[in-house]
């Protein structure tokens, strides 16, 4: 007779017998009663029916499914036809097995099915050594027979817990590549087939597979940002996170908190812990826009943080560690980024290992008609609209505009006709365009408040608020060169609210 006796919570087997008496069976399924339950799938896997059966009596109070198989051979399929939350599984399998190999050797198919699986290895035969080893073929924990009831329940449901923590991981990073590559695809393409397009297009494809830091120079409307998440989708990076921070909209008192994050209490309004830009890109693409507007002492900041890759939150004394490729863009000249006085010279070289100049729209002119169109055509199903061809007319006036708005400007005009068109073509009417300064808006402002005439006293004939506030922005941008920071600057309101008012206006 072979007898289960619970003695202190412990199961003492007599492995040269094969019958369990009744009355420990009971004690085990009364244990597991008066133990709190757990959710969970458990399958174990043990040549002995009589250890099967007395495991699967004190785990069934706990777990919701406990699956018991006494042939290692059926895993597989008990595999493929559950989502096991963990494994307990025999290192010996067959009368006088004792070295543990069959176990290594399940072990591993196990880990070959699912990588992610949790096995706890069982034996009665077994020291450090053999622990050691299965820990090193994948196995979580191991339990060595008699086991006591107690440990054995604690172990699994600890099981269960990593299982779940894992399996949350995996649907995380899935998750997030997910939203990386929708975060990270281009908004439109970059169109055109002019020279000056076509060397920006080769200096990506050459430099995209690098680590190199990339300057992209240009002004505003030309399309920095295309580039550089045209740099971004062809890097080995494309799969992680692309983040864009428009440093020009970035506050001072702000700036540390957005780019390196803070800990709760750091200041009035941090409440809870913040993941600053930098950490959140680790591992992808960071575009710094504007960073040809950054204070000096700001750049300071900056340059130290890409120097040593490492970020102090605000609040916190320790460093964090990011890795990240820098793709930054200005539309300030070159040659004003080489003045000392307004920006750090070791910053340039660290940001520039190799500049791409994006060409004015102006020096790109064969491109307007393929632009022009593709707008025509997104306009059109935005707001419900047949496509409408561009008229011979229409054409010449947007080829003989310099655009000083660049694409951006184009864009809004383009978006304003499809809006306001009555034909059955577009005309050369509907686009509001000044040919001889080159400002969308700018005929059509003139024509309406009589430029800058004044009556007798000095006040302006036309008083009429929507006009003056058109003329006003339209004065600002062709001032400061399309710069918006500058612009919004003179005119006292911020970029967004500029941006609002020029989409308002059609500029």
């Amino acid at each position: 007779m072979c007898f289960l006796f619970e003695y202190e919570h412990f199961f003492l087997y007599d492995f040269e017998h094969s019958v369990y008496g009744f009355e420990q069976i009971q004690n085990a399924e009364i244990l597991g009663k008066s133990m709190q339950a757990h959710s969970g799938a458990i399958l174990i896997v043990d040549d002995d029916e009589d250890i099967l059966v007395a495991v699967k009596l004190l785990l069934k109070r706990h777990f919701d499914t406990v699956i018991t198989c006494n042939d290692p051979n059926d895993i597989p399929v008990l595999m493929a036809a559950h989502s096991f939350d963990a494994i307990l599984l025999d290192m010996n399998f067959g009368p006088g097995e004792s070295s543990g190999e069959q176990g290594f050797l399940w072990l591993g198919k196990i880990m070959d099915i699912d990588p992610e699986a949790v096995v706890i290895m069982i034996t009665a035969h077994g020291g450090v050594n053999v622990a050691v080893e299965a820990m090193k073929k994948g196995a979580t924990d191991f339990i060595a027979k008699p086991w006591q009831n107690e440990k054995l329940v604690a172990t699994l449901s600890t099981s269960v817990k990593l299982r779940r923590s894992r399996s949350e991981a995996q649907k995380l990073k899935k998750t997030n590549r997910a939203l990386a590559a929708v975060a990270s695809a281009p908004t439109q393409p970059i169109l055109g087939n002019s020279p000056a397009i076509a060397e920006v297009l080769s200096v990506i494809q050459r430099t995209a597979p690098t680590d190199a830091n990339v300057l992209i120079l240009g002004e505003n409307g030309t399309g920095k940002e295309l580039v550089a998440r045209e740099l971004h989708r062809l890097s080995n990076r494309a799969g992680q996170i692309f983040m864009s921070v428009d440093l020009g909209a970035v506050t001072e008192s702000l700036f540390e908190s957005e780019l390196f994050g803070h800990k709760k209490g750091a200041f009035t309004d941090a409440r809870e812990d913040r993941i600053g830009r930098l950490q959140a890109a680790d591992g992808g693409t960071l575009f710094l826009d504007e960073i040809g507007n950054l204070p000096l002492h700001l750049q300071a900041k900056l340059l130290t943080v890409l120097e040593t890759r490492q970020v102090v939150p605000v609040g916190s004394d320790k460093p964090v560690p990011f890795e990240v490729r820098v793709i930054a863009a200005t539309n300030v000249p070159i040659e004003k980024l080489k003045d000392e006085a307004k920006f750090r010279q070791d910053l340039l070289f660290r940001l520039n290992t190799v500049e791409v100049h994006v060409p004015p729209l102006r020096d790109r002119q064969h491109d307007i008609p393929e632009i022009a169109r593709h707008y025509v055509e997104q306009y059109c199903r935005k707001y419900d609209k047949p496509v409408k061809d561009l008229s011979a007319d229409a054409l010449n006036v947007l080829l003989n505009s310099s655009w000083p708005g660049n694409v951006r400007a184009l864009r809004h005009a383009i978006e304003r006709a499809v809006i306001l068109s009555e034909n059955d073509t577009f005309v050369a009417s509907d686009f509001a365009v000044d040919i001889s300064h080159g400002s969308a808006g700018g005929q059509a402002v003139q024509a309406s408040n009589g430029g800058d005439r004044q009556d007798e006293s000095g006040v302006p004939e036309d008083l009429n608020l929507e006009r003056l506030e058109k003329h006003a922005i339209a004065g600002a941008l062709k001032k400061h060169r399309y710069n918006i920071s500058h612009a919004a600057k003179e005119l006292g309101i911020t970029r967004a609210a500029l941006y609002r008012r020029m989409e308002k206006h059609g500029l």
